[in-house]
């Protein structure tokens, strides 16, 4: 037994070193991480919050590029929406108030010039979710003139609603709005492309210092309160650009217009269709953690958002679908709203537009919402609402003159039954 006592006493002595060392795995780490927290209830209370851009805003954290930057994010209409909201409290939403953004964050080694590439590694989503019909706001605004709430109990196993029975829309988390800081001749040059557009007839939100955070640089009386910009355009510096594509896993290549680049980002999607049609996606608070990499001098021929990735476009797509394909027709009369400030006597008499992707994609949704009444038994309303958050716009062809083609793709796995 002299052999059965030693290897007791062997074992026994592993066992204590490994309970004098306390060597858990959770104990075990490597990563270098940066949090970048919220504080109080909506941005105005926050130090750590922006909802416009200027190169004037303080970077308020820095980073390492290879960290992993946590970013706690605010929901897109830094609202007071809950599950017991209703159609009537959407008339209290203040869209001066749009998109509260976390940031930004200086990210060490970075100069104007380069390439700042941004890797998403993880969302985790609060557990609610809205998507809205807001008046005047959407893709199809001439036809949806009433508002509509949904709120979503959000898990990562999907989203119900009790405005959606019989739905559960799959998680498929994005960053909406994720961006660089302007410099000074970028706020200068944007902000005079969008006057004149404003001056033509068409529209496009210019600074408004109502609201504006931080209010020091950006709010009434601010040291840039004239030139900051509105957040809801995406522009060459990133921002709003609600592309669905750009899933955990991507990296987005952003120029940097600054020193440190000033790494924001918010407004993040639970889920969204590509179109975001009803103008919201699954709008969502949520912890988004990011890795960066600089690539020196990339500024030189990376002009605008670029992204890149490995399956993940496969991983979204849907296993099951219904499609409605358009094109650029409409009836005698109609001017639709998109070009609505444009002159031209010849608008309404036409029934066929040349070469407009924006007609056939109107055509294709429509035709799709009333698809998802007729055969799914949902209201107008509701039928718009999902194709907002699970139906893809994608361009078909744009060599057939004049019948551009795009198809509204519904992902069939939404429904529960």
């Amino acid at each position: 037994m002299k052999g059965f006592g030693t290897l007791v006493i062997a074992l026994g002595t592993i066992a204590f070193a490994a309970t004098s060392a306390s060597a858990d795995t959770t104990d075990v780490t490597w990563k270098s991480k940066v949090r970048v927290a919220k504080t109080g209830a909506h941005c105005a209370d926050d130090p750590n919050c922006m909802n416009r851009y200027h190169p004037d805003i303080p970077q308020i954290q820095t980073a390492n590029p290879g960290d992993y930057i946590t970013f706690e994010t605010r929901d897109a209409l830094d609202s007071d929406l809950t599950l017991d909201s209703t159609n009537d409290d959407l008339s209290a939403i203040d869209l001066n108030l749009v998109h509260p953004m976390t940031g930004p964050v200086h990210i060490n080694g970075a100069k104007r010039g380069d390439v700042l590439a941004v890797t998403l590694i993880d969302i985790a989503p609060d557990e609610f979710g809205y998507t809205l019909i807001i008046p005047g706001f959407g893709f199809l605004r001439d036809l949806y003139t009433e508002p509509f709430f949904v709120g979503w109990r959000t898990a990562r196993d999907g989203a119900t609603s009790d405005q959606m029975p019989g739905i559960r829309v799959p998680m498929a988390g994005f960053m909406g709005s994720v961006g660089v800081l302007p410099g000074a001749p970028e706020v200068a040059a944007w902000k005079a492309r969008e006057a004149a557009l404003v001056e033509a007839g068409g529209i496009a939100l210019m600074p408004e210092p109502t609201g504006a955070q931080p209010s020091a640089v950006c709010g009434p009386g601010g040291s840039g309160a004239a030139d900051c910009l509105r957040t809801i355009p995406p522009r060459e510096n990133g921002g709003n650009m609600d592309v669905q594509a750009m899933q955990v896993g991507t990296t987005l290549l952003l120029p940097c217009f600054v020193d440190g680049c000033g790494l924001f980002i918010g407004d993040v999607h639970f889920a969204q269709g590509d179109g975001e049609v009803s103008g919201t996606a699954i709008e969502i608070g949520a912890e988004v953690t990011v890795v960066t990499e600089i690539r020196k001098g990339g500024g030189a021929h990376i002009k605008g958002p670029h992204f890149e990735g490995g399956a993940q476009l496969k991983n979204i797509a849907p296993t099951k679908f219904y499609a409605t394909v358009g094109f650029p027709l409409k009836d005698k009369g109609v001017i639709p709203p998109f070009i609505a400030y444009l002159d031209g006597g010849q608008i309404a008499g036409l029934e066929n537009f040349n070469e407009d992707l924006t007609l056939a994609a109107r055509a294709a949704l429509i035709a799709l919402i009333e698809y998802i009444q007729r055969e799914h038994g949902l209201s107008r309303e509701q039928a718009y609402i999902l194709t907002s958050v699970a139906a893809d716009l994608v361009v078909g062809q744009v060599v057939d003159l004049p019948n551009y083609a795009v198809s509204a793709i519904l992902d069939l796995s939404v429904f529960e039954d």
